[in-house]
């Protein structure tokens, strides 16, 4: 029942793919007198780039399902190797505890948790020591304190410390499900996999920046991830939920410090030296997303330049595609998600809003708006029975075209314009709410 309900959806989703090929046809059939030669290429060349876009949404949504038809469980393992859970803190008093009890639920026979303190100066050391020592269940809890040297190396000073030949790196303000440890492990069972990506959800859908965030994350993070994991390939695993096989972090040098985007940065270095990297939407975190528009652009700047800096430590690859097409394919689709992408979207509302009022062609920015609304929608709706989410959250793809991506966009563009300025930047860590 559950996969005809998601041959189903993919069959709409192909159904609106096709409205909106109806759609652009129609528009193209349009006479438009167009006098201005440099509008005449731009509308040609804005085309172009939507069929794009439409291969693009295809090409995803297809590998995503043909990852779902692979998603078979694993067998259960006959031995347990120990998982070293390592938690890197920064003033995170308000949700250590909570994550660390989160911790103890887990259901696997054979872990450890690391709390790595990395120099905070609120009460986390204090309440996270609460709690160090062995636990029912036979979970031990170890608190590690050191001077604050960032994320990157609070995260090597717990691998390096760790037991375990397995090792779950996460965020200090996030929460595991139950079964992630178990369910995550099983794929080490093959020894060319050196990473799980995990499976991140947001917990506080209180507001409409948060519930956006919400889709955000099953339709516009996850739905890729599961694509690329159909090829082993997944190319970012997120901060919140990460496991790694040791000896191979060891190999490429673990966690390096000149990116704002260590887990970029990272994957990057596993893929590129020849590691598989699968997606696992059984291991789920947790994770409080920014409320406020302000703490969400903050986490977007950092986002997009970190990704931009870890794309530029490997870019000679960029030009080596018939050497390593693979990793040159990586690097290509990264430039095109992180600046082609959003630099086009924008030029495409200017340009449609200012040809729409000159000439009277607003079909041309209706069309535009309503055919990637549509595509948001077949996504979402796919994404959301993948997940097995709350159907609602495709209901706000319609708010996500109109406002969540174009917000994103500029700040994505401005972002990479002080990145190639070399414009200084700072960590600006988001002050957490503790919704978990």
């Amino acid at each position: 029942m559950k996969h005809r309900y998601t041959i189903a959806l993919v069959l709409l989703a192909l159904g609106l793919v096709t409205l909106s090929v109806i759609l652009h046809r129609q528009v193209l059939a349009t006479q438009f007198v167009l006098e201005d030669a440099f509008v005449r290429v731009s509308v040609v060349v804005l085309f172009g780039f939507l069929v794009l876009l439409v291969i693009r949404y295809l090409g995803l949504l297809w590998f995503s399902y043909l990852d779902q038809l692979e998603d078979q469980e694993l067998p259960d393992m006959r031995q347990y190797p120990m998982v070293s859970i390592i938690v890197p803190c920064f003033n995170e008093g308000t949700v250590v505890q909570s994550s660390i009890r989160s911790l103890l639920e887990l259901d696997y026979p054979n872990y450890e948790i690391l709390v790595i303190d990395d120099g905070s100066t609120d009460d986390t050391y204090r309440k996270a020591n609460e709690m160090a020592g062995r636990h029912e269940g036979g979970a031990e809890v170890r608190v590690i304190r050191k001077p604050n040297g960032g994320k990157s190396r609070a995260l090597n000073r717990g691998i390096r410390s760790a037991r375990g030949s397995i090792v779950l790196c996460m965020d200090g303000d996030s929460r595991l499900t139950p079964d992630t440890v178990r369910e995550g492990v099983k794929h080490f069972m093959d020894p060319s996999i050196a990473a799980v990506a995990g499976n991140v959800k947001v917990i506080n859908r209180e507001n409409l920046i948060s519930k956006l965030q919400a889709l955000e994350y099953i339709e516009g993070l996850n739905m890729a991830r599961k694509a690329q994991g159909f090829f082993r390939m997944v190319n970012i695993i997120p901060g919140p939920i990460g496991m790694f096989r040791k000896s191979a972090l060891f190999e490429v040098g673990l966690y390096e410090h000149d990116t704002y985007a260590e887990d970029c940065d990272l994957t990057l270095k596993l893929l590129l030296a020849g590691f598989k990297v699968v997606y696992e939407r059984r291991c789920v975190a947790l994770t409080e997303a920014p409320e406020e528009l302000l703490d969400l652009l903050k986490q977007r700047y950092r986002w997009t330049r970190g990704i931009l800096q870890a794309v530029r430590k490997h870019s000679n690859l960029l030009w080596k595609p018939f050497a390593t097409p693979a990793n040159s394919l990586i690097l290509w689709y990264m430039v095109f998600e992180g600046l082609v992408w959003p630099a086009m979207n924008i030029f495409a509302n200017v340009f449609f809003v200012i040809v729409g009022i000159k000439y009277g062609m607003t079909e041309l920015l209706f069309f535009w708006w309503t055919q990637l609304t549509i595509l948001d929608i077949a996504a979402a709706l796919f994404c959301v029975a993948i997940e097995e989410e709350d159907l609602r959250l495709a209901f706000y793809a319609v708010y996500y075209r109109v406002f969540f991506i174009t917000v994103i966009d500029v700040c994505k563009v401005m972002a990479t314009l002080e990145e190639l300025m070399g414009t200084q930047m700072s960590w600006g860590k988001l002050e957490r709410k503790g919704r978990i």
